[in-house]
Order: structure tokens, then sequence, then C-alpha cells
């Protein structure tokens, strides 16, 4: 077969390919001189490019073979496998120059279709900033970029520091843009999406940080503009505004313009406006407005908060049938999806993806049974019952055993603890999450009963109804605690804690526990957790600075007081315990500021008196502190050391007539009383009265009496019989000479001549049984002790200076009998 030579215009030839098809000989490719050439020129590379065959020159050197034509190769029978050229001319390469190959390429030059041999490309221009059009782009994307900022700062809260101040920043460059616009003779490419945006931002942000008046502005020119569309639906953000103005007329104007401007397609939006206008009626106290507008929506589009409303609306107005109508609707609500759940696929359950639905719809179902079931029937029970009818034919079968133990709270609310029982009984055959419930109830009312068994038994009952009900573990932990079981209370309250790691109540039991245990480490980290969680939990403070207290160390003790009193300024226990920890510092002024602002909020702690009666003492303000002692007495009447310290205080101030009259009722209100006979015997001593023999005597009788009761009480203790008259006189003088002496307070170096003379008349007694009767005044032992300590100076009278030489000595105060 001949080979086919084809022509191209301008001497451009190309080999032609021709039919025939040789074979080749593998056996002999070793010997094949053509075959090795080509494998040595290929092999990991191309082979270089040339015009020429082998031989030849371009420009005066050498070059390989051609891409362009190929060389003859000899096959093993002989024949050459390609057409050859005739001659050795170059051939030109325009066939495939804009491949990237040249005729032109040079020896050792390599295959550069990019030119990057060229080196890199020259940058690109760059655009000019300063034509008119890139002005604008750029101001555009500043714009946008502050709008952006401004929407996120509100997202992070905030609003006053960073939001609104981008805002403002946006609204003055998009005004800078405008105008360059118009200077620029484009006025008519006003980019008005970008003017909306601007303004709404504004006046969002406005809203956000409760400038009303601005935001109302703001929205006033967006709605006045008619280039804007839709923007009518903005007046339902100016009604918000005056809602929250409380100008309830203006918002229902506003929301029944933008009602108006909403066509019948946006539903939905018209039932939420439709919603708005109730509730403003509902403020307004117009409820008959409110359920027009709430059973329109219940008749076109019903949901949950609608029917709430409309039930709160016949509730108020009391109709009872119209009442139960809008609860029957209200539970035959279908859980609605929102806007957002459209794109769910219809396989996929919308309760699964979204549960806070239901949840939300069980809330308001127990509200409303809650507040109509005692207004529906003549009893609140009646009314329960016909609400748990309802809501077992409905889809919240669930909710009925919820709404039975609400009707035993409510027994609990009106303190009728034994229907509450009877109610909660009724569960221990229901299923183990119902029964775990009740159970818990029941064992924490007979807690609250301090029938400590049955709370016990009940708790067991709610553990094994449901062992990972943390309520039941801390009612268990509690009937283990009273009975002193400290380390199996903590136990339960630990479990609890891993069943319900934010459960508070059963980390604060379990500080407790450790705080009787003497684990005092331990409890105050339960109660510094505890802390973290409640941080205004007045309770938790309190018992972290008793810690510290036990701990011994009052400076923090009285760092966690001082923050519990920002919760509870006017807490009487909370003062009085800081003017306890000052007071033991040492600083009685601060001392004296917080126990006198507790009696200011609680003026009948016993504890606080003495401590401020004490101090007006201690500061020589004896008649400040008689109305803390006669407020004592009010509260105490019993008690007569409070009545005893008045009459001092009046003597101590030198108001001798004021104390002698105290004394004289004291001695009315108790005639034996040792103390008052003493002080009565000395002030008519001291002041010359006829009356002194009358108080000797009876001071007389009373020590007899008294004498007379310890030697009984003294023979019945000891068990033995009696002695000797002698030896019993002997004995009974010397415990009357005891107990007067420790009644009286005194100390023994004080009293120690006094006491060796009286020792010495009572020895000189006689031994009969017979009382002993004094000859005369002055052998009556008529010595007293000063409550407040000692007198202050007076004029002393000839009685009184004789009385002091002998035993009628004005004694100090004893420190047993000064208060704490």
């Amino acid at each position: 077969m001949e080979h086919v030579h084809l022509a191209a215009e301008e001497d451009d030839l190309y080999s032609g390919y021709n039919d025939y098809n040789p074979t080749f000989d593998s056996e002999e490719l070793d010997n094949d001189a053509g075959f090795q050439q080509a494998v040595r020129t290929s092999h990991g590379r191309r082979p270089p490019m040339t015009a020429k065959f082998p031989g030849t020159a371009i420009g005066g050197r050498a070059l390989g073979t051609s891409f362009g034509s190929r060389m003859p190769m000899a096959s093993s029978m002989g024949r050459p496998m390609t057409g050859a050229v005739q001659d050795g001319a170059a051939r030109p390469m325009t066939a495939v120059r804009a491949a990237g190959y040249s005729s032109a390429m040079t020896r050792g030059s390599t295959f550069d279709p990019l030119g990057q041999s060229k080196g890199p490309a020259p940058p690109l221009e760059g655009k000019s900033e300063d034509t008119p059009d890139e002005k604008v782009k750029i101001l555009e994307k500043k714009v946008n970029d502050l709008i952006e900022e401004s929407c996120l700062a509100h997202g992070h809260g905030d609003l006053q520091l960073v939001s609104l101040p981008l805002a403002k920043e946006a609204g003055r460059k998009e005004r800078a843009l405008v105008r360059q616009r118009e200077q620029s003779g484009n006025a008519d490419h006003i980019n008005l999406d970008l003017t909306y945006s601007v303004l709404f931002n504004l006046a969002t942000q406005y809203a956000n940080n409760d400038m009303y008046a601005e935001a109302l502005n703001t929205y006033q020119v967006i709605v006045k503009n008619k280039m804007f569309s839709n923007a009518g639906r903005l007046k339902v953000n100016m009604a918000n505004i005056h809602f929250k103005q409380k100008n309830y007329p203006k918002a229902i104007k506003l929301y029944r313009m933008a009602l108006d401007q909403i066509s019948n397609s946006h539903k939905e939006m018209r039932i939420k406006i439709m919603q708005n206008i109730g509730v403003v009626f509902i403020r307004m106290g117009q409820y008959s407005d409110a359920i027009t507008s709430f059973e329109h929506i219940m008749s076109e589009c019903p949901n949950i908060k609608t029917g709430f409303n409309l039930i709160l609306c016949y509730y108020a107005i009391g109709d009872r049938e119209r009442m139960k109508k809008a609860f029957q609707k209200l539970i035959c609500v279908p859980l609605g999806i929102d806007e957002e759940d459209k794109y769910i696929p219809p396989n996929v359950s919308t309760s699964i993806l979204h549960p806070h639905y239901k949840a939300l719809a069980e809330k308001f179902i127990m509200t409303s049974a809650k507040l109509i079931a005692p207004a529906i029937e003549a009893t609140f029970a009646a009314g329960f019952d016909w609400c748990v009818d309802m809501v077992k034919s409905s889809q919240y079968v669930e909710l009925a055993n919820d709404l039975e133990i609400n009707k035993a709270i409510t027994y609990l609310r009106q303190r009728d603890f034994n229907q509450a029982v009877e109610t909660l009984k009724t569960f221990e055959k229901k299923d183990s999450r119902v029964k775990s419930a009740a159970a818990t109830n029941l064992s924490f009312l007979y807690f609250l009963e301090k029938d400590y068994d049955q709370a016990d038994r009940y708790a067991d009952l709610a553990m094994t109804a449901d062992r990972y009900n943390p309520a039941a573990l801390i009612n268990k932990g509690n009937t283990v605690f009273v009975k002193k079981d400290y380390e199996k209370a903590a136990e339960f309250y630990k479990e609890a804690l891993r069943n319900d790691s934010s459960c508070t109540e059963a980390l604060y039991n379990l500080g407790l526990t450790y705080k009787r245990l003497g684990r005092l480490e331990e409890s105050l980290d339960c109660f510094l957790k505890l802390h973290a969680i409640l941080r205004n939990s007045a309770q938790v403070m309190w018992q972290l600075a008793s810690l510290f207290e036990m701990l011994e160390d009052p400076h923090q003790a009285i760092e966690w007081l001082m923050q519990l009193i920002t919760v509870t300024p006017t807490d009487p226990q909370v003062l009085a315990k800081l003017g306890e920890l000052y007071d033991s510092e040492g600083d009685k002024s601060q001392a004296f500021q917080y126990y006198q602002e507790s009696f200011r909020y609680f003026p009948s702690n016993i504890d606080v008196i003495e401590w401020l009666g004490a101090y007006y003492i201690d500061t020589q303000f004896c008649e400040k502190a008689i109305q803390y002692f006669e407020r004592a007495t009010l509260i105490q009447p019993t008690q007569v050391k409070w009545q005893l310290m008045v009459a001092s205080c009046y003597r101590r101030s030198g108001n001798y007539q004021k104390a002698l009259e105290t004394y004289k009722d004291i001695h009315r209100k108790f005639p034996e009383n040792v103390e008052c006979l003493r002080f009565l015997v000395r002030l008519c001593t001291d002041m010359g009265m006829k009356e002194v023999q009358d108080y000797a005597t009876k001071l007389k009788k009373v020590e007899k009496m008294k004498e007379i009761r310890e030697q009984r009480v003294k023979s019945a203790r000891e068990g033995s019989a009696r002695g000797t008259r002698r030896e019993g006189s002997a004995s009974s003088a010397s415990r009357l000479i005891l107990c007067l002496f420790s009644d009286s307070g005194h100390s023994s170096h004080g009293t120690s001549a006094k006491g060796e003379r009286l020792s010495a008349k009572m020895r000189a007694l006689p031994g009969s049984n017979e009382p002993y009767e004094a000859s005369s005044q002055r052998d009556i032992d008529a010595s007293y002790v000063d409550p407040l300590g000692a007198p202050m100076e007076r004029p002393k009278t000839a009685a009184k200076k004789r009385n002091e030489e002998d035993e009628f000595a004005d004694e100090e105060l004893g420190d047993d009998l000064l208060p704490e």
C-alpha cells in the first residue's frame, strides 16, 4: 500500500497515517536500533523538541528528534514505520503553536505552556478609589458592616455601650452616602433597602435601651415614607412600645391600623396581632372585648396561649359554664408546628423534636385546672374531680395523676392534713412514678407531724417505687438524721446528689450532717458549693458564718454576716450575731450599733436587752438602762431580777425615793424575796424611816423559812435520821450562812469579816430546836449585793455611818449577777 501524503497551505506539511499496521517481532527488540532509541528518549520524560532530524542544526546548533516529525524507524521487516520527509528542511509548528510549542525553541528548553519561564506575571492594576462609584461602594460596605456589628452586639447583650452607638454611626454614614450620591448626580440610584435597614436597626436599638420617644420618631420616619413597601407592619412595633408605656388606647389603635394593612393571606400575623389586642384589653380590664378577640382566634387558629387567656377572662367575670367550655377547648388544642418546623419531614414527630411544646401545654393546663377547680363547682374537690375526668378523656391522660397530687397539695394549703393523706394514699396501687411522688409527699407530711416511723415507712415505699427519686432519698435521710444516725443520713444525701447533682436540698442537708459530725471542713465545702448555686440564699450565708465562727475565724464570719445583711437587712438575729462577734473582738462601739439595730427590729430579745442594759451601766448611764430592764420586766414578769435591776438603776442614779417605791412594789409581788427585803432594810435605815423594823422582822421570818426548807431538802437528800437537836441547829445555822452568801453572790474576800462575825453569832446560839429570835435589829443579817455594782457617792446619814462600821457594808456587785 502506498503512503498517502497530505499537503497544506503555506508548505505546512503533516505526515499522514497509512492504513498499514506492521507486525513487530518481540524477540528481536534488543537488536532493533529504532526501538531502543525510542526507549532511551521517552523513559521518564518527553523527548526534546526540534524541527529537524538528528544531525541537522538550527542556528549553528544540533537538535534532537523533532516532536513534529517522526524519525524513520525500521521494523523487524525492514520497512519504515512512518512517512519521512524527503528533504531535511525544518517544518513549521503552526498547528500546535497554541498548545505552547514553538519552532523557535532552542536546545535545552523545556515545555512551558503557561509561560512561567518568563518570570512572575505583572501585578494587577489596582482600581482607583478616587472615582465616585468606588467611593460609594466603599461607603455602602462600611454601613452594612456597622449594621451587622450593631446586631451582633445586641445579641451579646451590649446594649448601651456598643449596639446603640454603632446603630447611630451607621445612620450618619448612610446620610453621608446619600449626600455623596446627590453630589455626583446619581440621586436616582439611592439604595432604599440600605436606608430602611439603617432606620429599622436604629429604632430597634432605641427601643431595646428604653428610649421610647426616639424609637417612635424613627419608626414614624419609616412609616411615613411611601417608598418603603410593607412599612405599615412596623406599626405593630410602635404599638408594642405604647404597651410598655401603659398607653393602652394608643396601642390598640396602632394594632388595628397594622391589622388593616395586612392582607388576609398573612393569616398567622393577623392572629398574633389580634392576640396582642386581647392582652391589651385584659390590662385595661375590658374582659368582654378581650373575650371577643380570643374567641375569634380559637375559632380560626386555636393555640395554647390563647386558650389559657380565654380561661382567665372567663374566670375574671365568674362565668362557670364558659370556664368549663374553655377548658375543654384548651385540652383539645393540637400541638402546633412553628414556622421553623415547616421543613421538617412529615414522618418525623414534632413532639420529639420540640418537647417543650408539650411541656408548655401541660403547664397551662395544670395552671388552668388549679385556677378554675374551686370556682366551677360547690367545692374545690368536686372541681378537681371534674378537671381530672376531662383530662383523662384527652390527649393529656398522664396529667390526671398530677392533678390528683395537686388536689392533695391544695388540702395541705387549707390545713386539712387528713384529706391530703387520704388523697395521697390512693396512689399506692398506681404506677411507679406516681406512687413514688405520692409516697414522697406522705413521708414529708408525717415528718412535719413528727411521726417519724410513718415518715420512714413512706420514704422506703417511695424509694422502692423509684430508687432514683432524689426527694425520696432526702426524706429517708431526714428520718435517719432525727435518730442521730448522721453517718447513714450522709449516705442517703450523697446518693440523692449522685442521682441529681443540682439537688440543693440534699447538698444543704449534707452540710448540716457534716456539721453535726464535727467535720467542719467538709461541711464548709458543701455550703460553699451551695453558695455558688444559690448566690442570695440567706440560710446558706448564715451557715457559712456559723462554720467560720466554729473554726475560730471571726473575721470571715463577720464578712459573711455582712454579706447576709445585704440580703436581709432587717433580720434581728443576724444583727445580734454581728454585735456578739464584734463584742468578742473588743469593738464595743460596733457591737452597740448592731445590738441597737437588732433591738429596733425585734425589741423582745432578752439577750439583746440584757447586753444593752449592761452597756449603759458600764458607761455610767444608769438612767438609760432603766428602759431596757423595764422592757425585760414586761417580757418576763415572773423574773424578779429585772425588777431588782430597775430599782438598783434608780438608786445608782440618785433617785432614792423612786428606788424605794420600786422595792416596795417588788416586795408586794415577791414577799419572800430576801434581796428585796435587804434593800428595803438598808434604804429605810439610810433614810431614817420607821418602817425599817417591819421589814427587818419580815426579813427574819423569810430567812427562818428559808432555813427550814433547806434543812428539809438537806435531810431528804442525805436520807439519814436526825441527829441531836444541838447538832441539827448548828448545822442549820451553818447552812443558812452559806445559802445567804451564795444567793447574795458574795465573794469570799469581800465578806470574810462579816461572815466571821455572823458565824460567831450562830455558834453562840443555844442548842435547842426553837427558832432563833433576834433581840434587836442589829442581830439580823440585812446585807445585800447591788446587782449593778458599786453605788454612786451620796451624802451619808448618821445611821448609815453607824451601820457601815458593822455588818451592813455596801457590797460590790458579784460577777455572777452581772448581765453577760
